[in-house]
């Protein structure tokens, strides 16, 4: 189905709002499935009104509708006692194992998943024991209305299923995610078929058993509104069932407000409750242009669905683009993806850009707060704020997730995030290994369905930050130093690598990524990366299996088609990581387990220069003491880095963007500063972006930034000039007061960074990326001179590093400078600093 395409509303059949009430009965009466629909045969329901009073030919037709009724109901109760049992079936071994020294769950984790299973199971035995013969052995004066009572009255064991029904299901989740013995116990639990059916068994996920005991409780209601309709008035039942109906419609409203939002949307084809499993925003390539839309995965099918405008007040709404049924829903390969739209990529830079944006306004509003601004000026801001948030949103998820139906249509997603591709494709295919069938939603169906969208939704807002309350946590702002060390549990030996994503501005992004282990079931990575945090609360890590086969690998740049072979989570909590030492972790997933370790340093920590007191050695060094020791005018190890980029790193796609390991650089930083003869030989074997690394790390650490402390207020003044000779004038100047070593090196990496932009369309930096990259690293002040601009983290962030980029901006745009020239034009600049 396609929201575009133009099927006709058909009318709804009489009665068919009326959810069929009895659960995947063998022996259900086709005239009972659909209530009120008109019959010419002898067996229709009769209006309760008829049957007291009206003779005996009626009274036996409702005795006999009774017994049609109750027969159904006992068939349903037998698979029900069937589906208990069948979850109760793993609780024993589960707890023999859990006193041992190698437990699969915890005793709290048993309890808490199997809660009250036990005794709603024994309720319902005693229950069917009590009914089976009384309907076996019929006759019409047959009560059973004691019965119905007894059960509505232990419905207080349902209320603490209910209670503790999220909580179960959290903790099965999280129990399937950590113990690889425990998901495949979970994921095939075998129920036993009725006595008189042909199929032995059924397979079943726990996550569906448990909300068994949910769904029951409705449908007891609904076969109690039936009986009830079926039963003369001065039957001796009559009195009995109406208790016990008043009592679960009490019981049943009371709950239906608890009730986890997975709450029934409409019946599946099979009868089954149709269920809301994921949902979430994400943006379509739809028509050539990015669409936010809210897409919802339900028990067997998906569907896209988009937010429509209302007025003020008007309860809001979703309206359908499209849907696929998940028995003709698939992933096509790269390969059978080709005739799927290009995705248009939107220039780095520009991203960077607005993420400047935002951090600009994020700091007025910040200040607007701190002076008691006019909230109407706060408003203003929030609101420019969430529109650039949400330029970003749309426009930086460039990972491919097409999704074909086999009917004909594709659709294609993009994600920032290969861990969430990845979530949506596990659950659909989980999905996908029940017995789906194939169907089409008539439009009252699929307008029923969209309407339970806004009720049955889980994320409500938009994932940007303008959306978040103030008393939330806003995040860490610095650098999280992250060594992923070694991964075991592997089964088969592979070539493995990790990624690390951090939320960052709302959505999670790619930050790092391992080297890959060739053919181990047990890689020692070891390495060490520097990833920027702006505003984030979780660090996710993701373990592949390289693929080389060429055949698979897209023409598309941003298709991933390595392996995921795990991926877990973990919250950034600042008070946890905002220690000088090494925190160590693990991470399980799918029975893999990732050790890593972690330390965190705050931007306005990172963004201090200590004053060096040593003079040996090149880091951390003045650059003038540096180029009179080595008699040279540019310091050896720039000239050496330089070199090394531009002989084979130049066309390195995110050279000086992507972290090179930290433990690489560490050992380049150890042999500059000890002048070792080997260092030409080890540059030569050195990743290139370990080489770019270090030459960063070599400005980073100076005791004064190169373009100087003193002169830092007025860049600047000179780059906030509005009048272009004003500003040319001044900013010239300022070059020409610079030390001559301070000089001739930063115009000699302008030239280098100049090259290495030339490159662009290959190595994807702009002079705007490297302006990012270095801006801050030559500019910012040190410890001294920054105390005056220090306030909050983000707030240095936005204001300070915007103008250090323009400042290296404006140079790198700058036609040629040369020393000379700069030095014969003194009269010429003649600003005063």
């Amino acid at each position: 189905y396609d929201a575009e395409g133009n099927e006709e509303p058909k009318a709804l059949p009489e009665g068919s709002e009326t959810m069929p009430y009895i659960d995947e009965s063998p022996t259900m009466s086709p005239q009972l499935s659909a209530r009120g629909q008109e019959s010419g045969d002898g067996v229709s329901p009769t209006p309760t009104d008829g049957l007291g009073t009206g003779g005996e030919r009626d009274a036996g037709k409702g005795l006999e509708m009774r017994k049609l009724v109750l027969s159904g109901f006992l068939a349903s109760e037998e698979i029900y006692i069937n589906q208990l049992e069948a979850l109760l079936l793993p609780m024993k071994p589960l707890k023999a194992t859990a006193t041992t020294s190698q437990p699969v769950l915890t005793l709290q984790q048993i309890e808490t998943i199997f809660y009250k299973i036990q005794d709603i199971y024994e309720i319902h035995k005693e229950f069917y024991d009590s009914l089976c013969p009384k309907v076996q052995q019929w006759d019409s004066n047959v009560t059973m209305g004691h019965l119905f009572q007894k059960l509505a009255s232990q419905l207080g064991v349902y209320k603490a299923f209910v209670d503790n029904y999220k909580v179960a299901l959290e903790t099965a989740e999280k129990c399937s995610q950590s113990n690889y013995q425990f998901q495949k116990i979970s994921e095939e639990l075998k129920v036993k078929g009725p006595k008189d059916s042909k199929e032995s068994h059924t397979s079943v996920t726990m996550e569906a058993l448990l909300y068994k005991p949910i769904d029951r409780v409705t449908r007891s209601t609904l076969v109690l509104h039936d009986l009830l309709k079926h039963t003369p008035s001065d039957h001796p039942d009559y009195p009995l069932l109406q208790d016990a109906l008043r009592i679960s419609q009490n019981f049943l409203s009371s709950i239906n407000e608890d009730i986890d939002p997975r709450r029934t949307a409409v019946t599946t084809p099979k009868g089954e409750t149709r269920q809301l499993v994921k949902d979430g925003f994400l943006v379509e390539l739809s028509e050539g242009s990015r669409k936010l839309r809210h897409v919802f995965l339900f028990t067997d099918v998906l569907l896209c669905a988009k937010l429509k405008k209302t007025a003020v007040g008007k309860h809001q709404q979703y309206d359908c683009k499209w849907y696929v049924p998940l028995a003709d829903l698939v992933f096509p390969s790269p390969e059978e993806s080709e005739h799927c739209p290009q995705v248009h990529v939107i220039p780095d830079h520009e991203l960077e850009d607005m993420k400047m944006k935002i951090s600009a306004i994020k700091s007025e509003v910040q200040k607007e707060k701190a002076n008691k601004g006019q909230s109407r000026a706060i408003e203003r801001l929030k609101k420019k704020m969430f529109e650039n948030e949400f330029w970003l949103l749309l426009n930086s998820p460039a990972i491919p997730f097409r999704i074909h139906n086999r009917n004909g249509k594709s659709y294609l997603f993009l994600l920032s995030s290969d861990y969430e591709r990845s979530e949506w494709r596990e659950a659909i295919q989980k999905l996908q290994k029940k017995d789906l069938q194939a169907f089409v939603l008539s439009s009252v169906e699929l307008q029923v369905l969209t309407g339970s969208c806004f009720k049955l939704r889980t994320v409500h807002n938009i994932p940007v930050t303008s959306n978040k309350d103030d008393d939330e946590s806003p995040g860490l702002y610095g650098f999280l130093h992250v060594i992923v060390h070694s991964a075991k549990g592997f089964k088969q030996s592979a070539n493995l690598y990790c990624t690390l994503e951090v939320d960052s501005f709302g959505y999670f992004v790619s930050k790092a990524k391992t080297r890959v282990f060739r053919d181990t079931t047990e890689p020692q990575w070891n390495e060490e990366f520097e990833i920027e945090l702006e505003g984030s609360q979780s660090l996710r890590i993701l373990c592949y299996e390289k693929c080389y086969d060429k055949t698979k690998l897209n023409k598309d740049n941003n298709e991933i088609v390595d392996k995921i072979m795990g991926k877990g989570q973990i919250q950034l909590d600042p008070q946890a990581v905002q220690t000088k030492n090494w925190h160590m972790d693990v991470i399980e997933m799918n029975g893999i387990k990732v050790e890593f370790s972690m330390k965190f340093t705050s931007r306005d920590m990172s963004l201090k220069r200590t004053p060096s007191k040593k003079q040996t050695g090149v880091f951390g060094v003045k650059i003038s003491v540096v180029t009179k020791r080595e008699r040279s005018k540019v310091p050896y190890i720039v000239r050496q880095c330089i070199e090394e980029v531009e002989k084979r790193g130049i066309e390195e796609v995110g050279i000086y963007r992507i972290s090179g390991v930290a433990t690489d650089i560490q050992a380049l930083k150890a042999v500059f500063d000890a002048n070792n003869k080997d260092i030409l030989v080890m540059l030569s074997d050195m990743d290139i972006n370990a080489i770019a690394g270090t030459l960063k790390l070599y400005f980073r650490e100076l005791p004064e930034p190169l373009l100087t402390d003193r002169l830092y207020p007025a860049f600047m003044e000179g780059i906030a000039l509005s009048d272009p000779a004003a500003k040319e004038n001044c900013m010239m100047h300022l070059l020409r007061s610079l030390p001559d070593p301070n000089l001739i090196t930063f115009l000699f990496l302008l030239e280098h960074l100049k090259r290495v932009a030339e490159k662009e369309p290959i190595n994807k930096m702009s002079l705007h990326n490297l302006a990012t990259v270095f801006g801050p690293t030559l500019l910012r002040p040190s410890e001294g001179e920054s105390k005056g601009h220090l306030t909050l983290a983000s707030d240095i962030w936005s204001h300070d590093v915007m103008a250090q980029v323009q400042v290296l901006l404006y140079y790198l745009q700058h036609p040629p400078i040369s020393f000379t020239e700069l030095k014969r034009n003194t009269l010429y600049f003649s600003t005063d600093v």
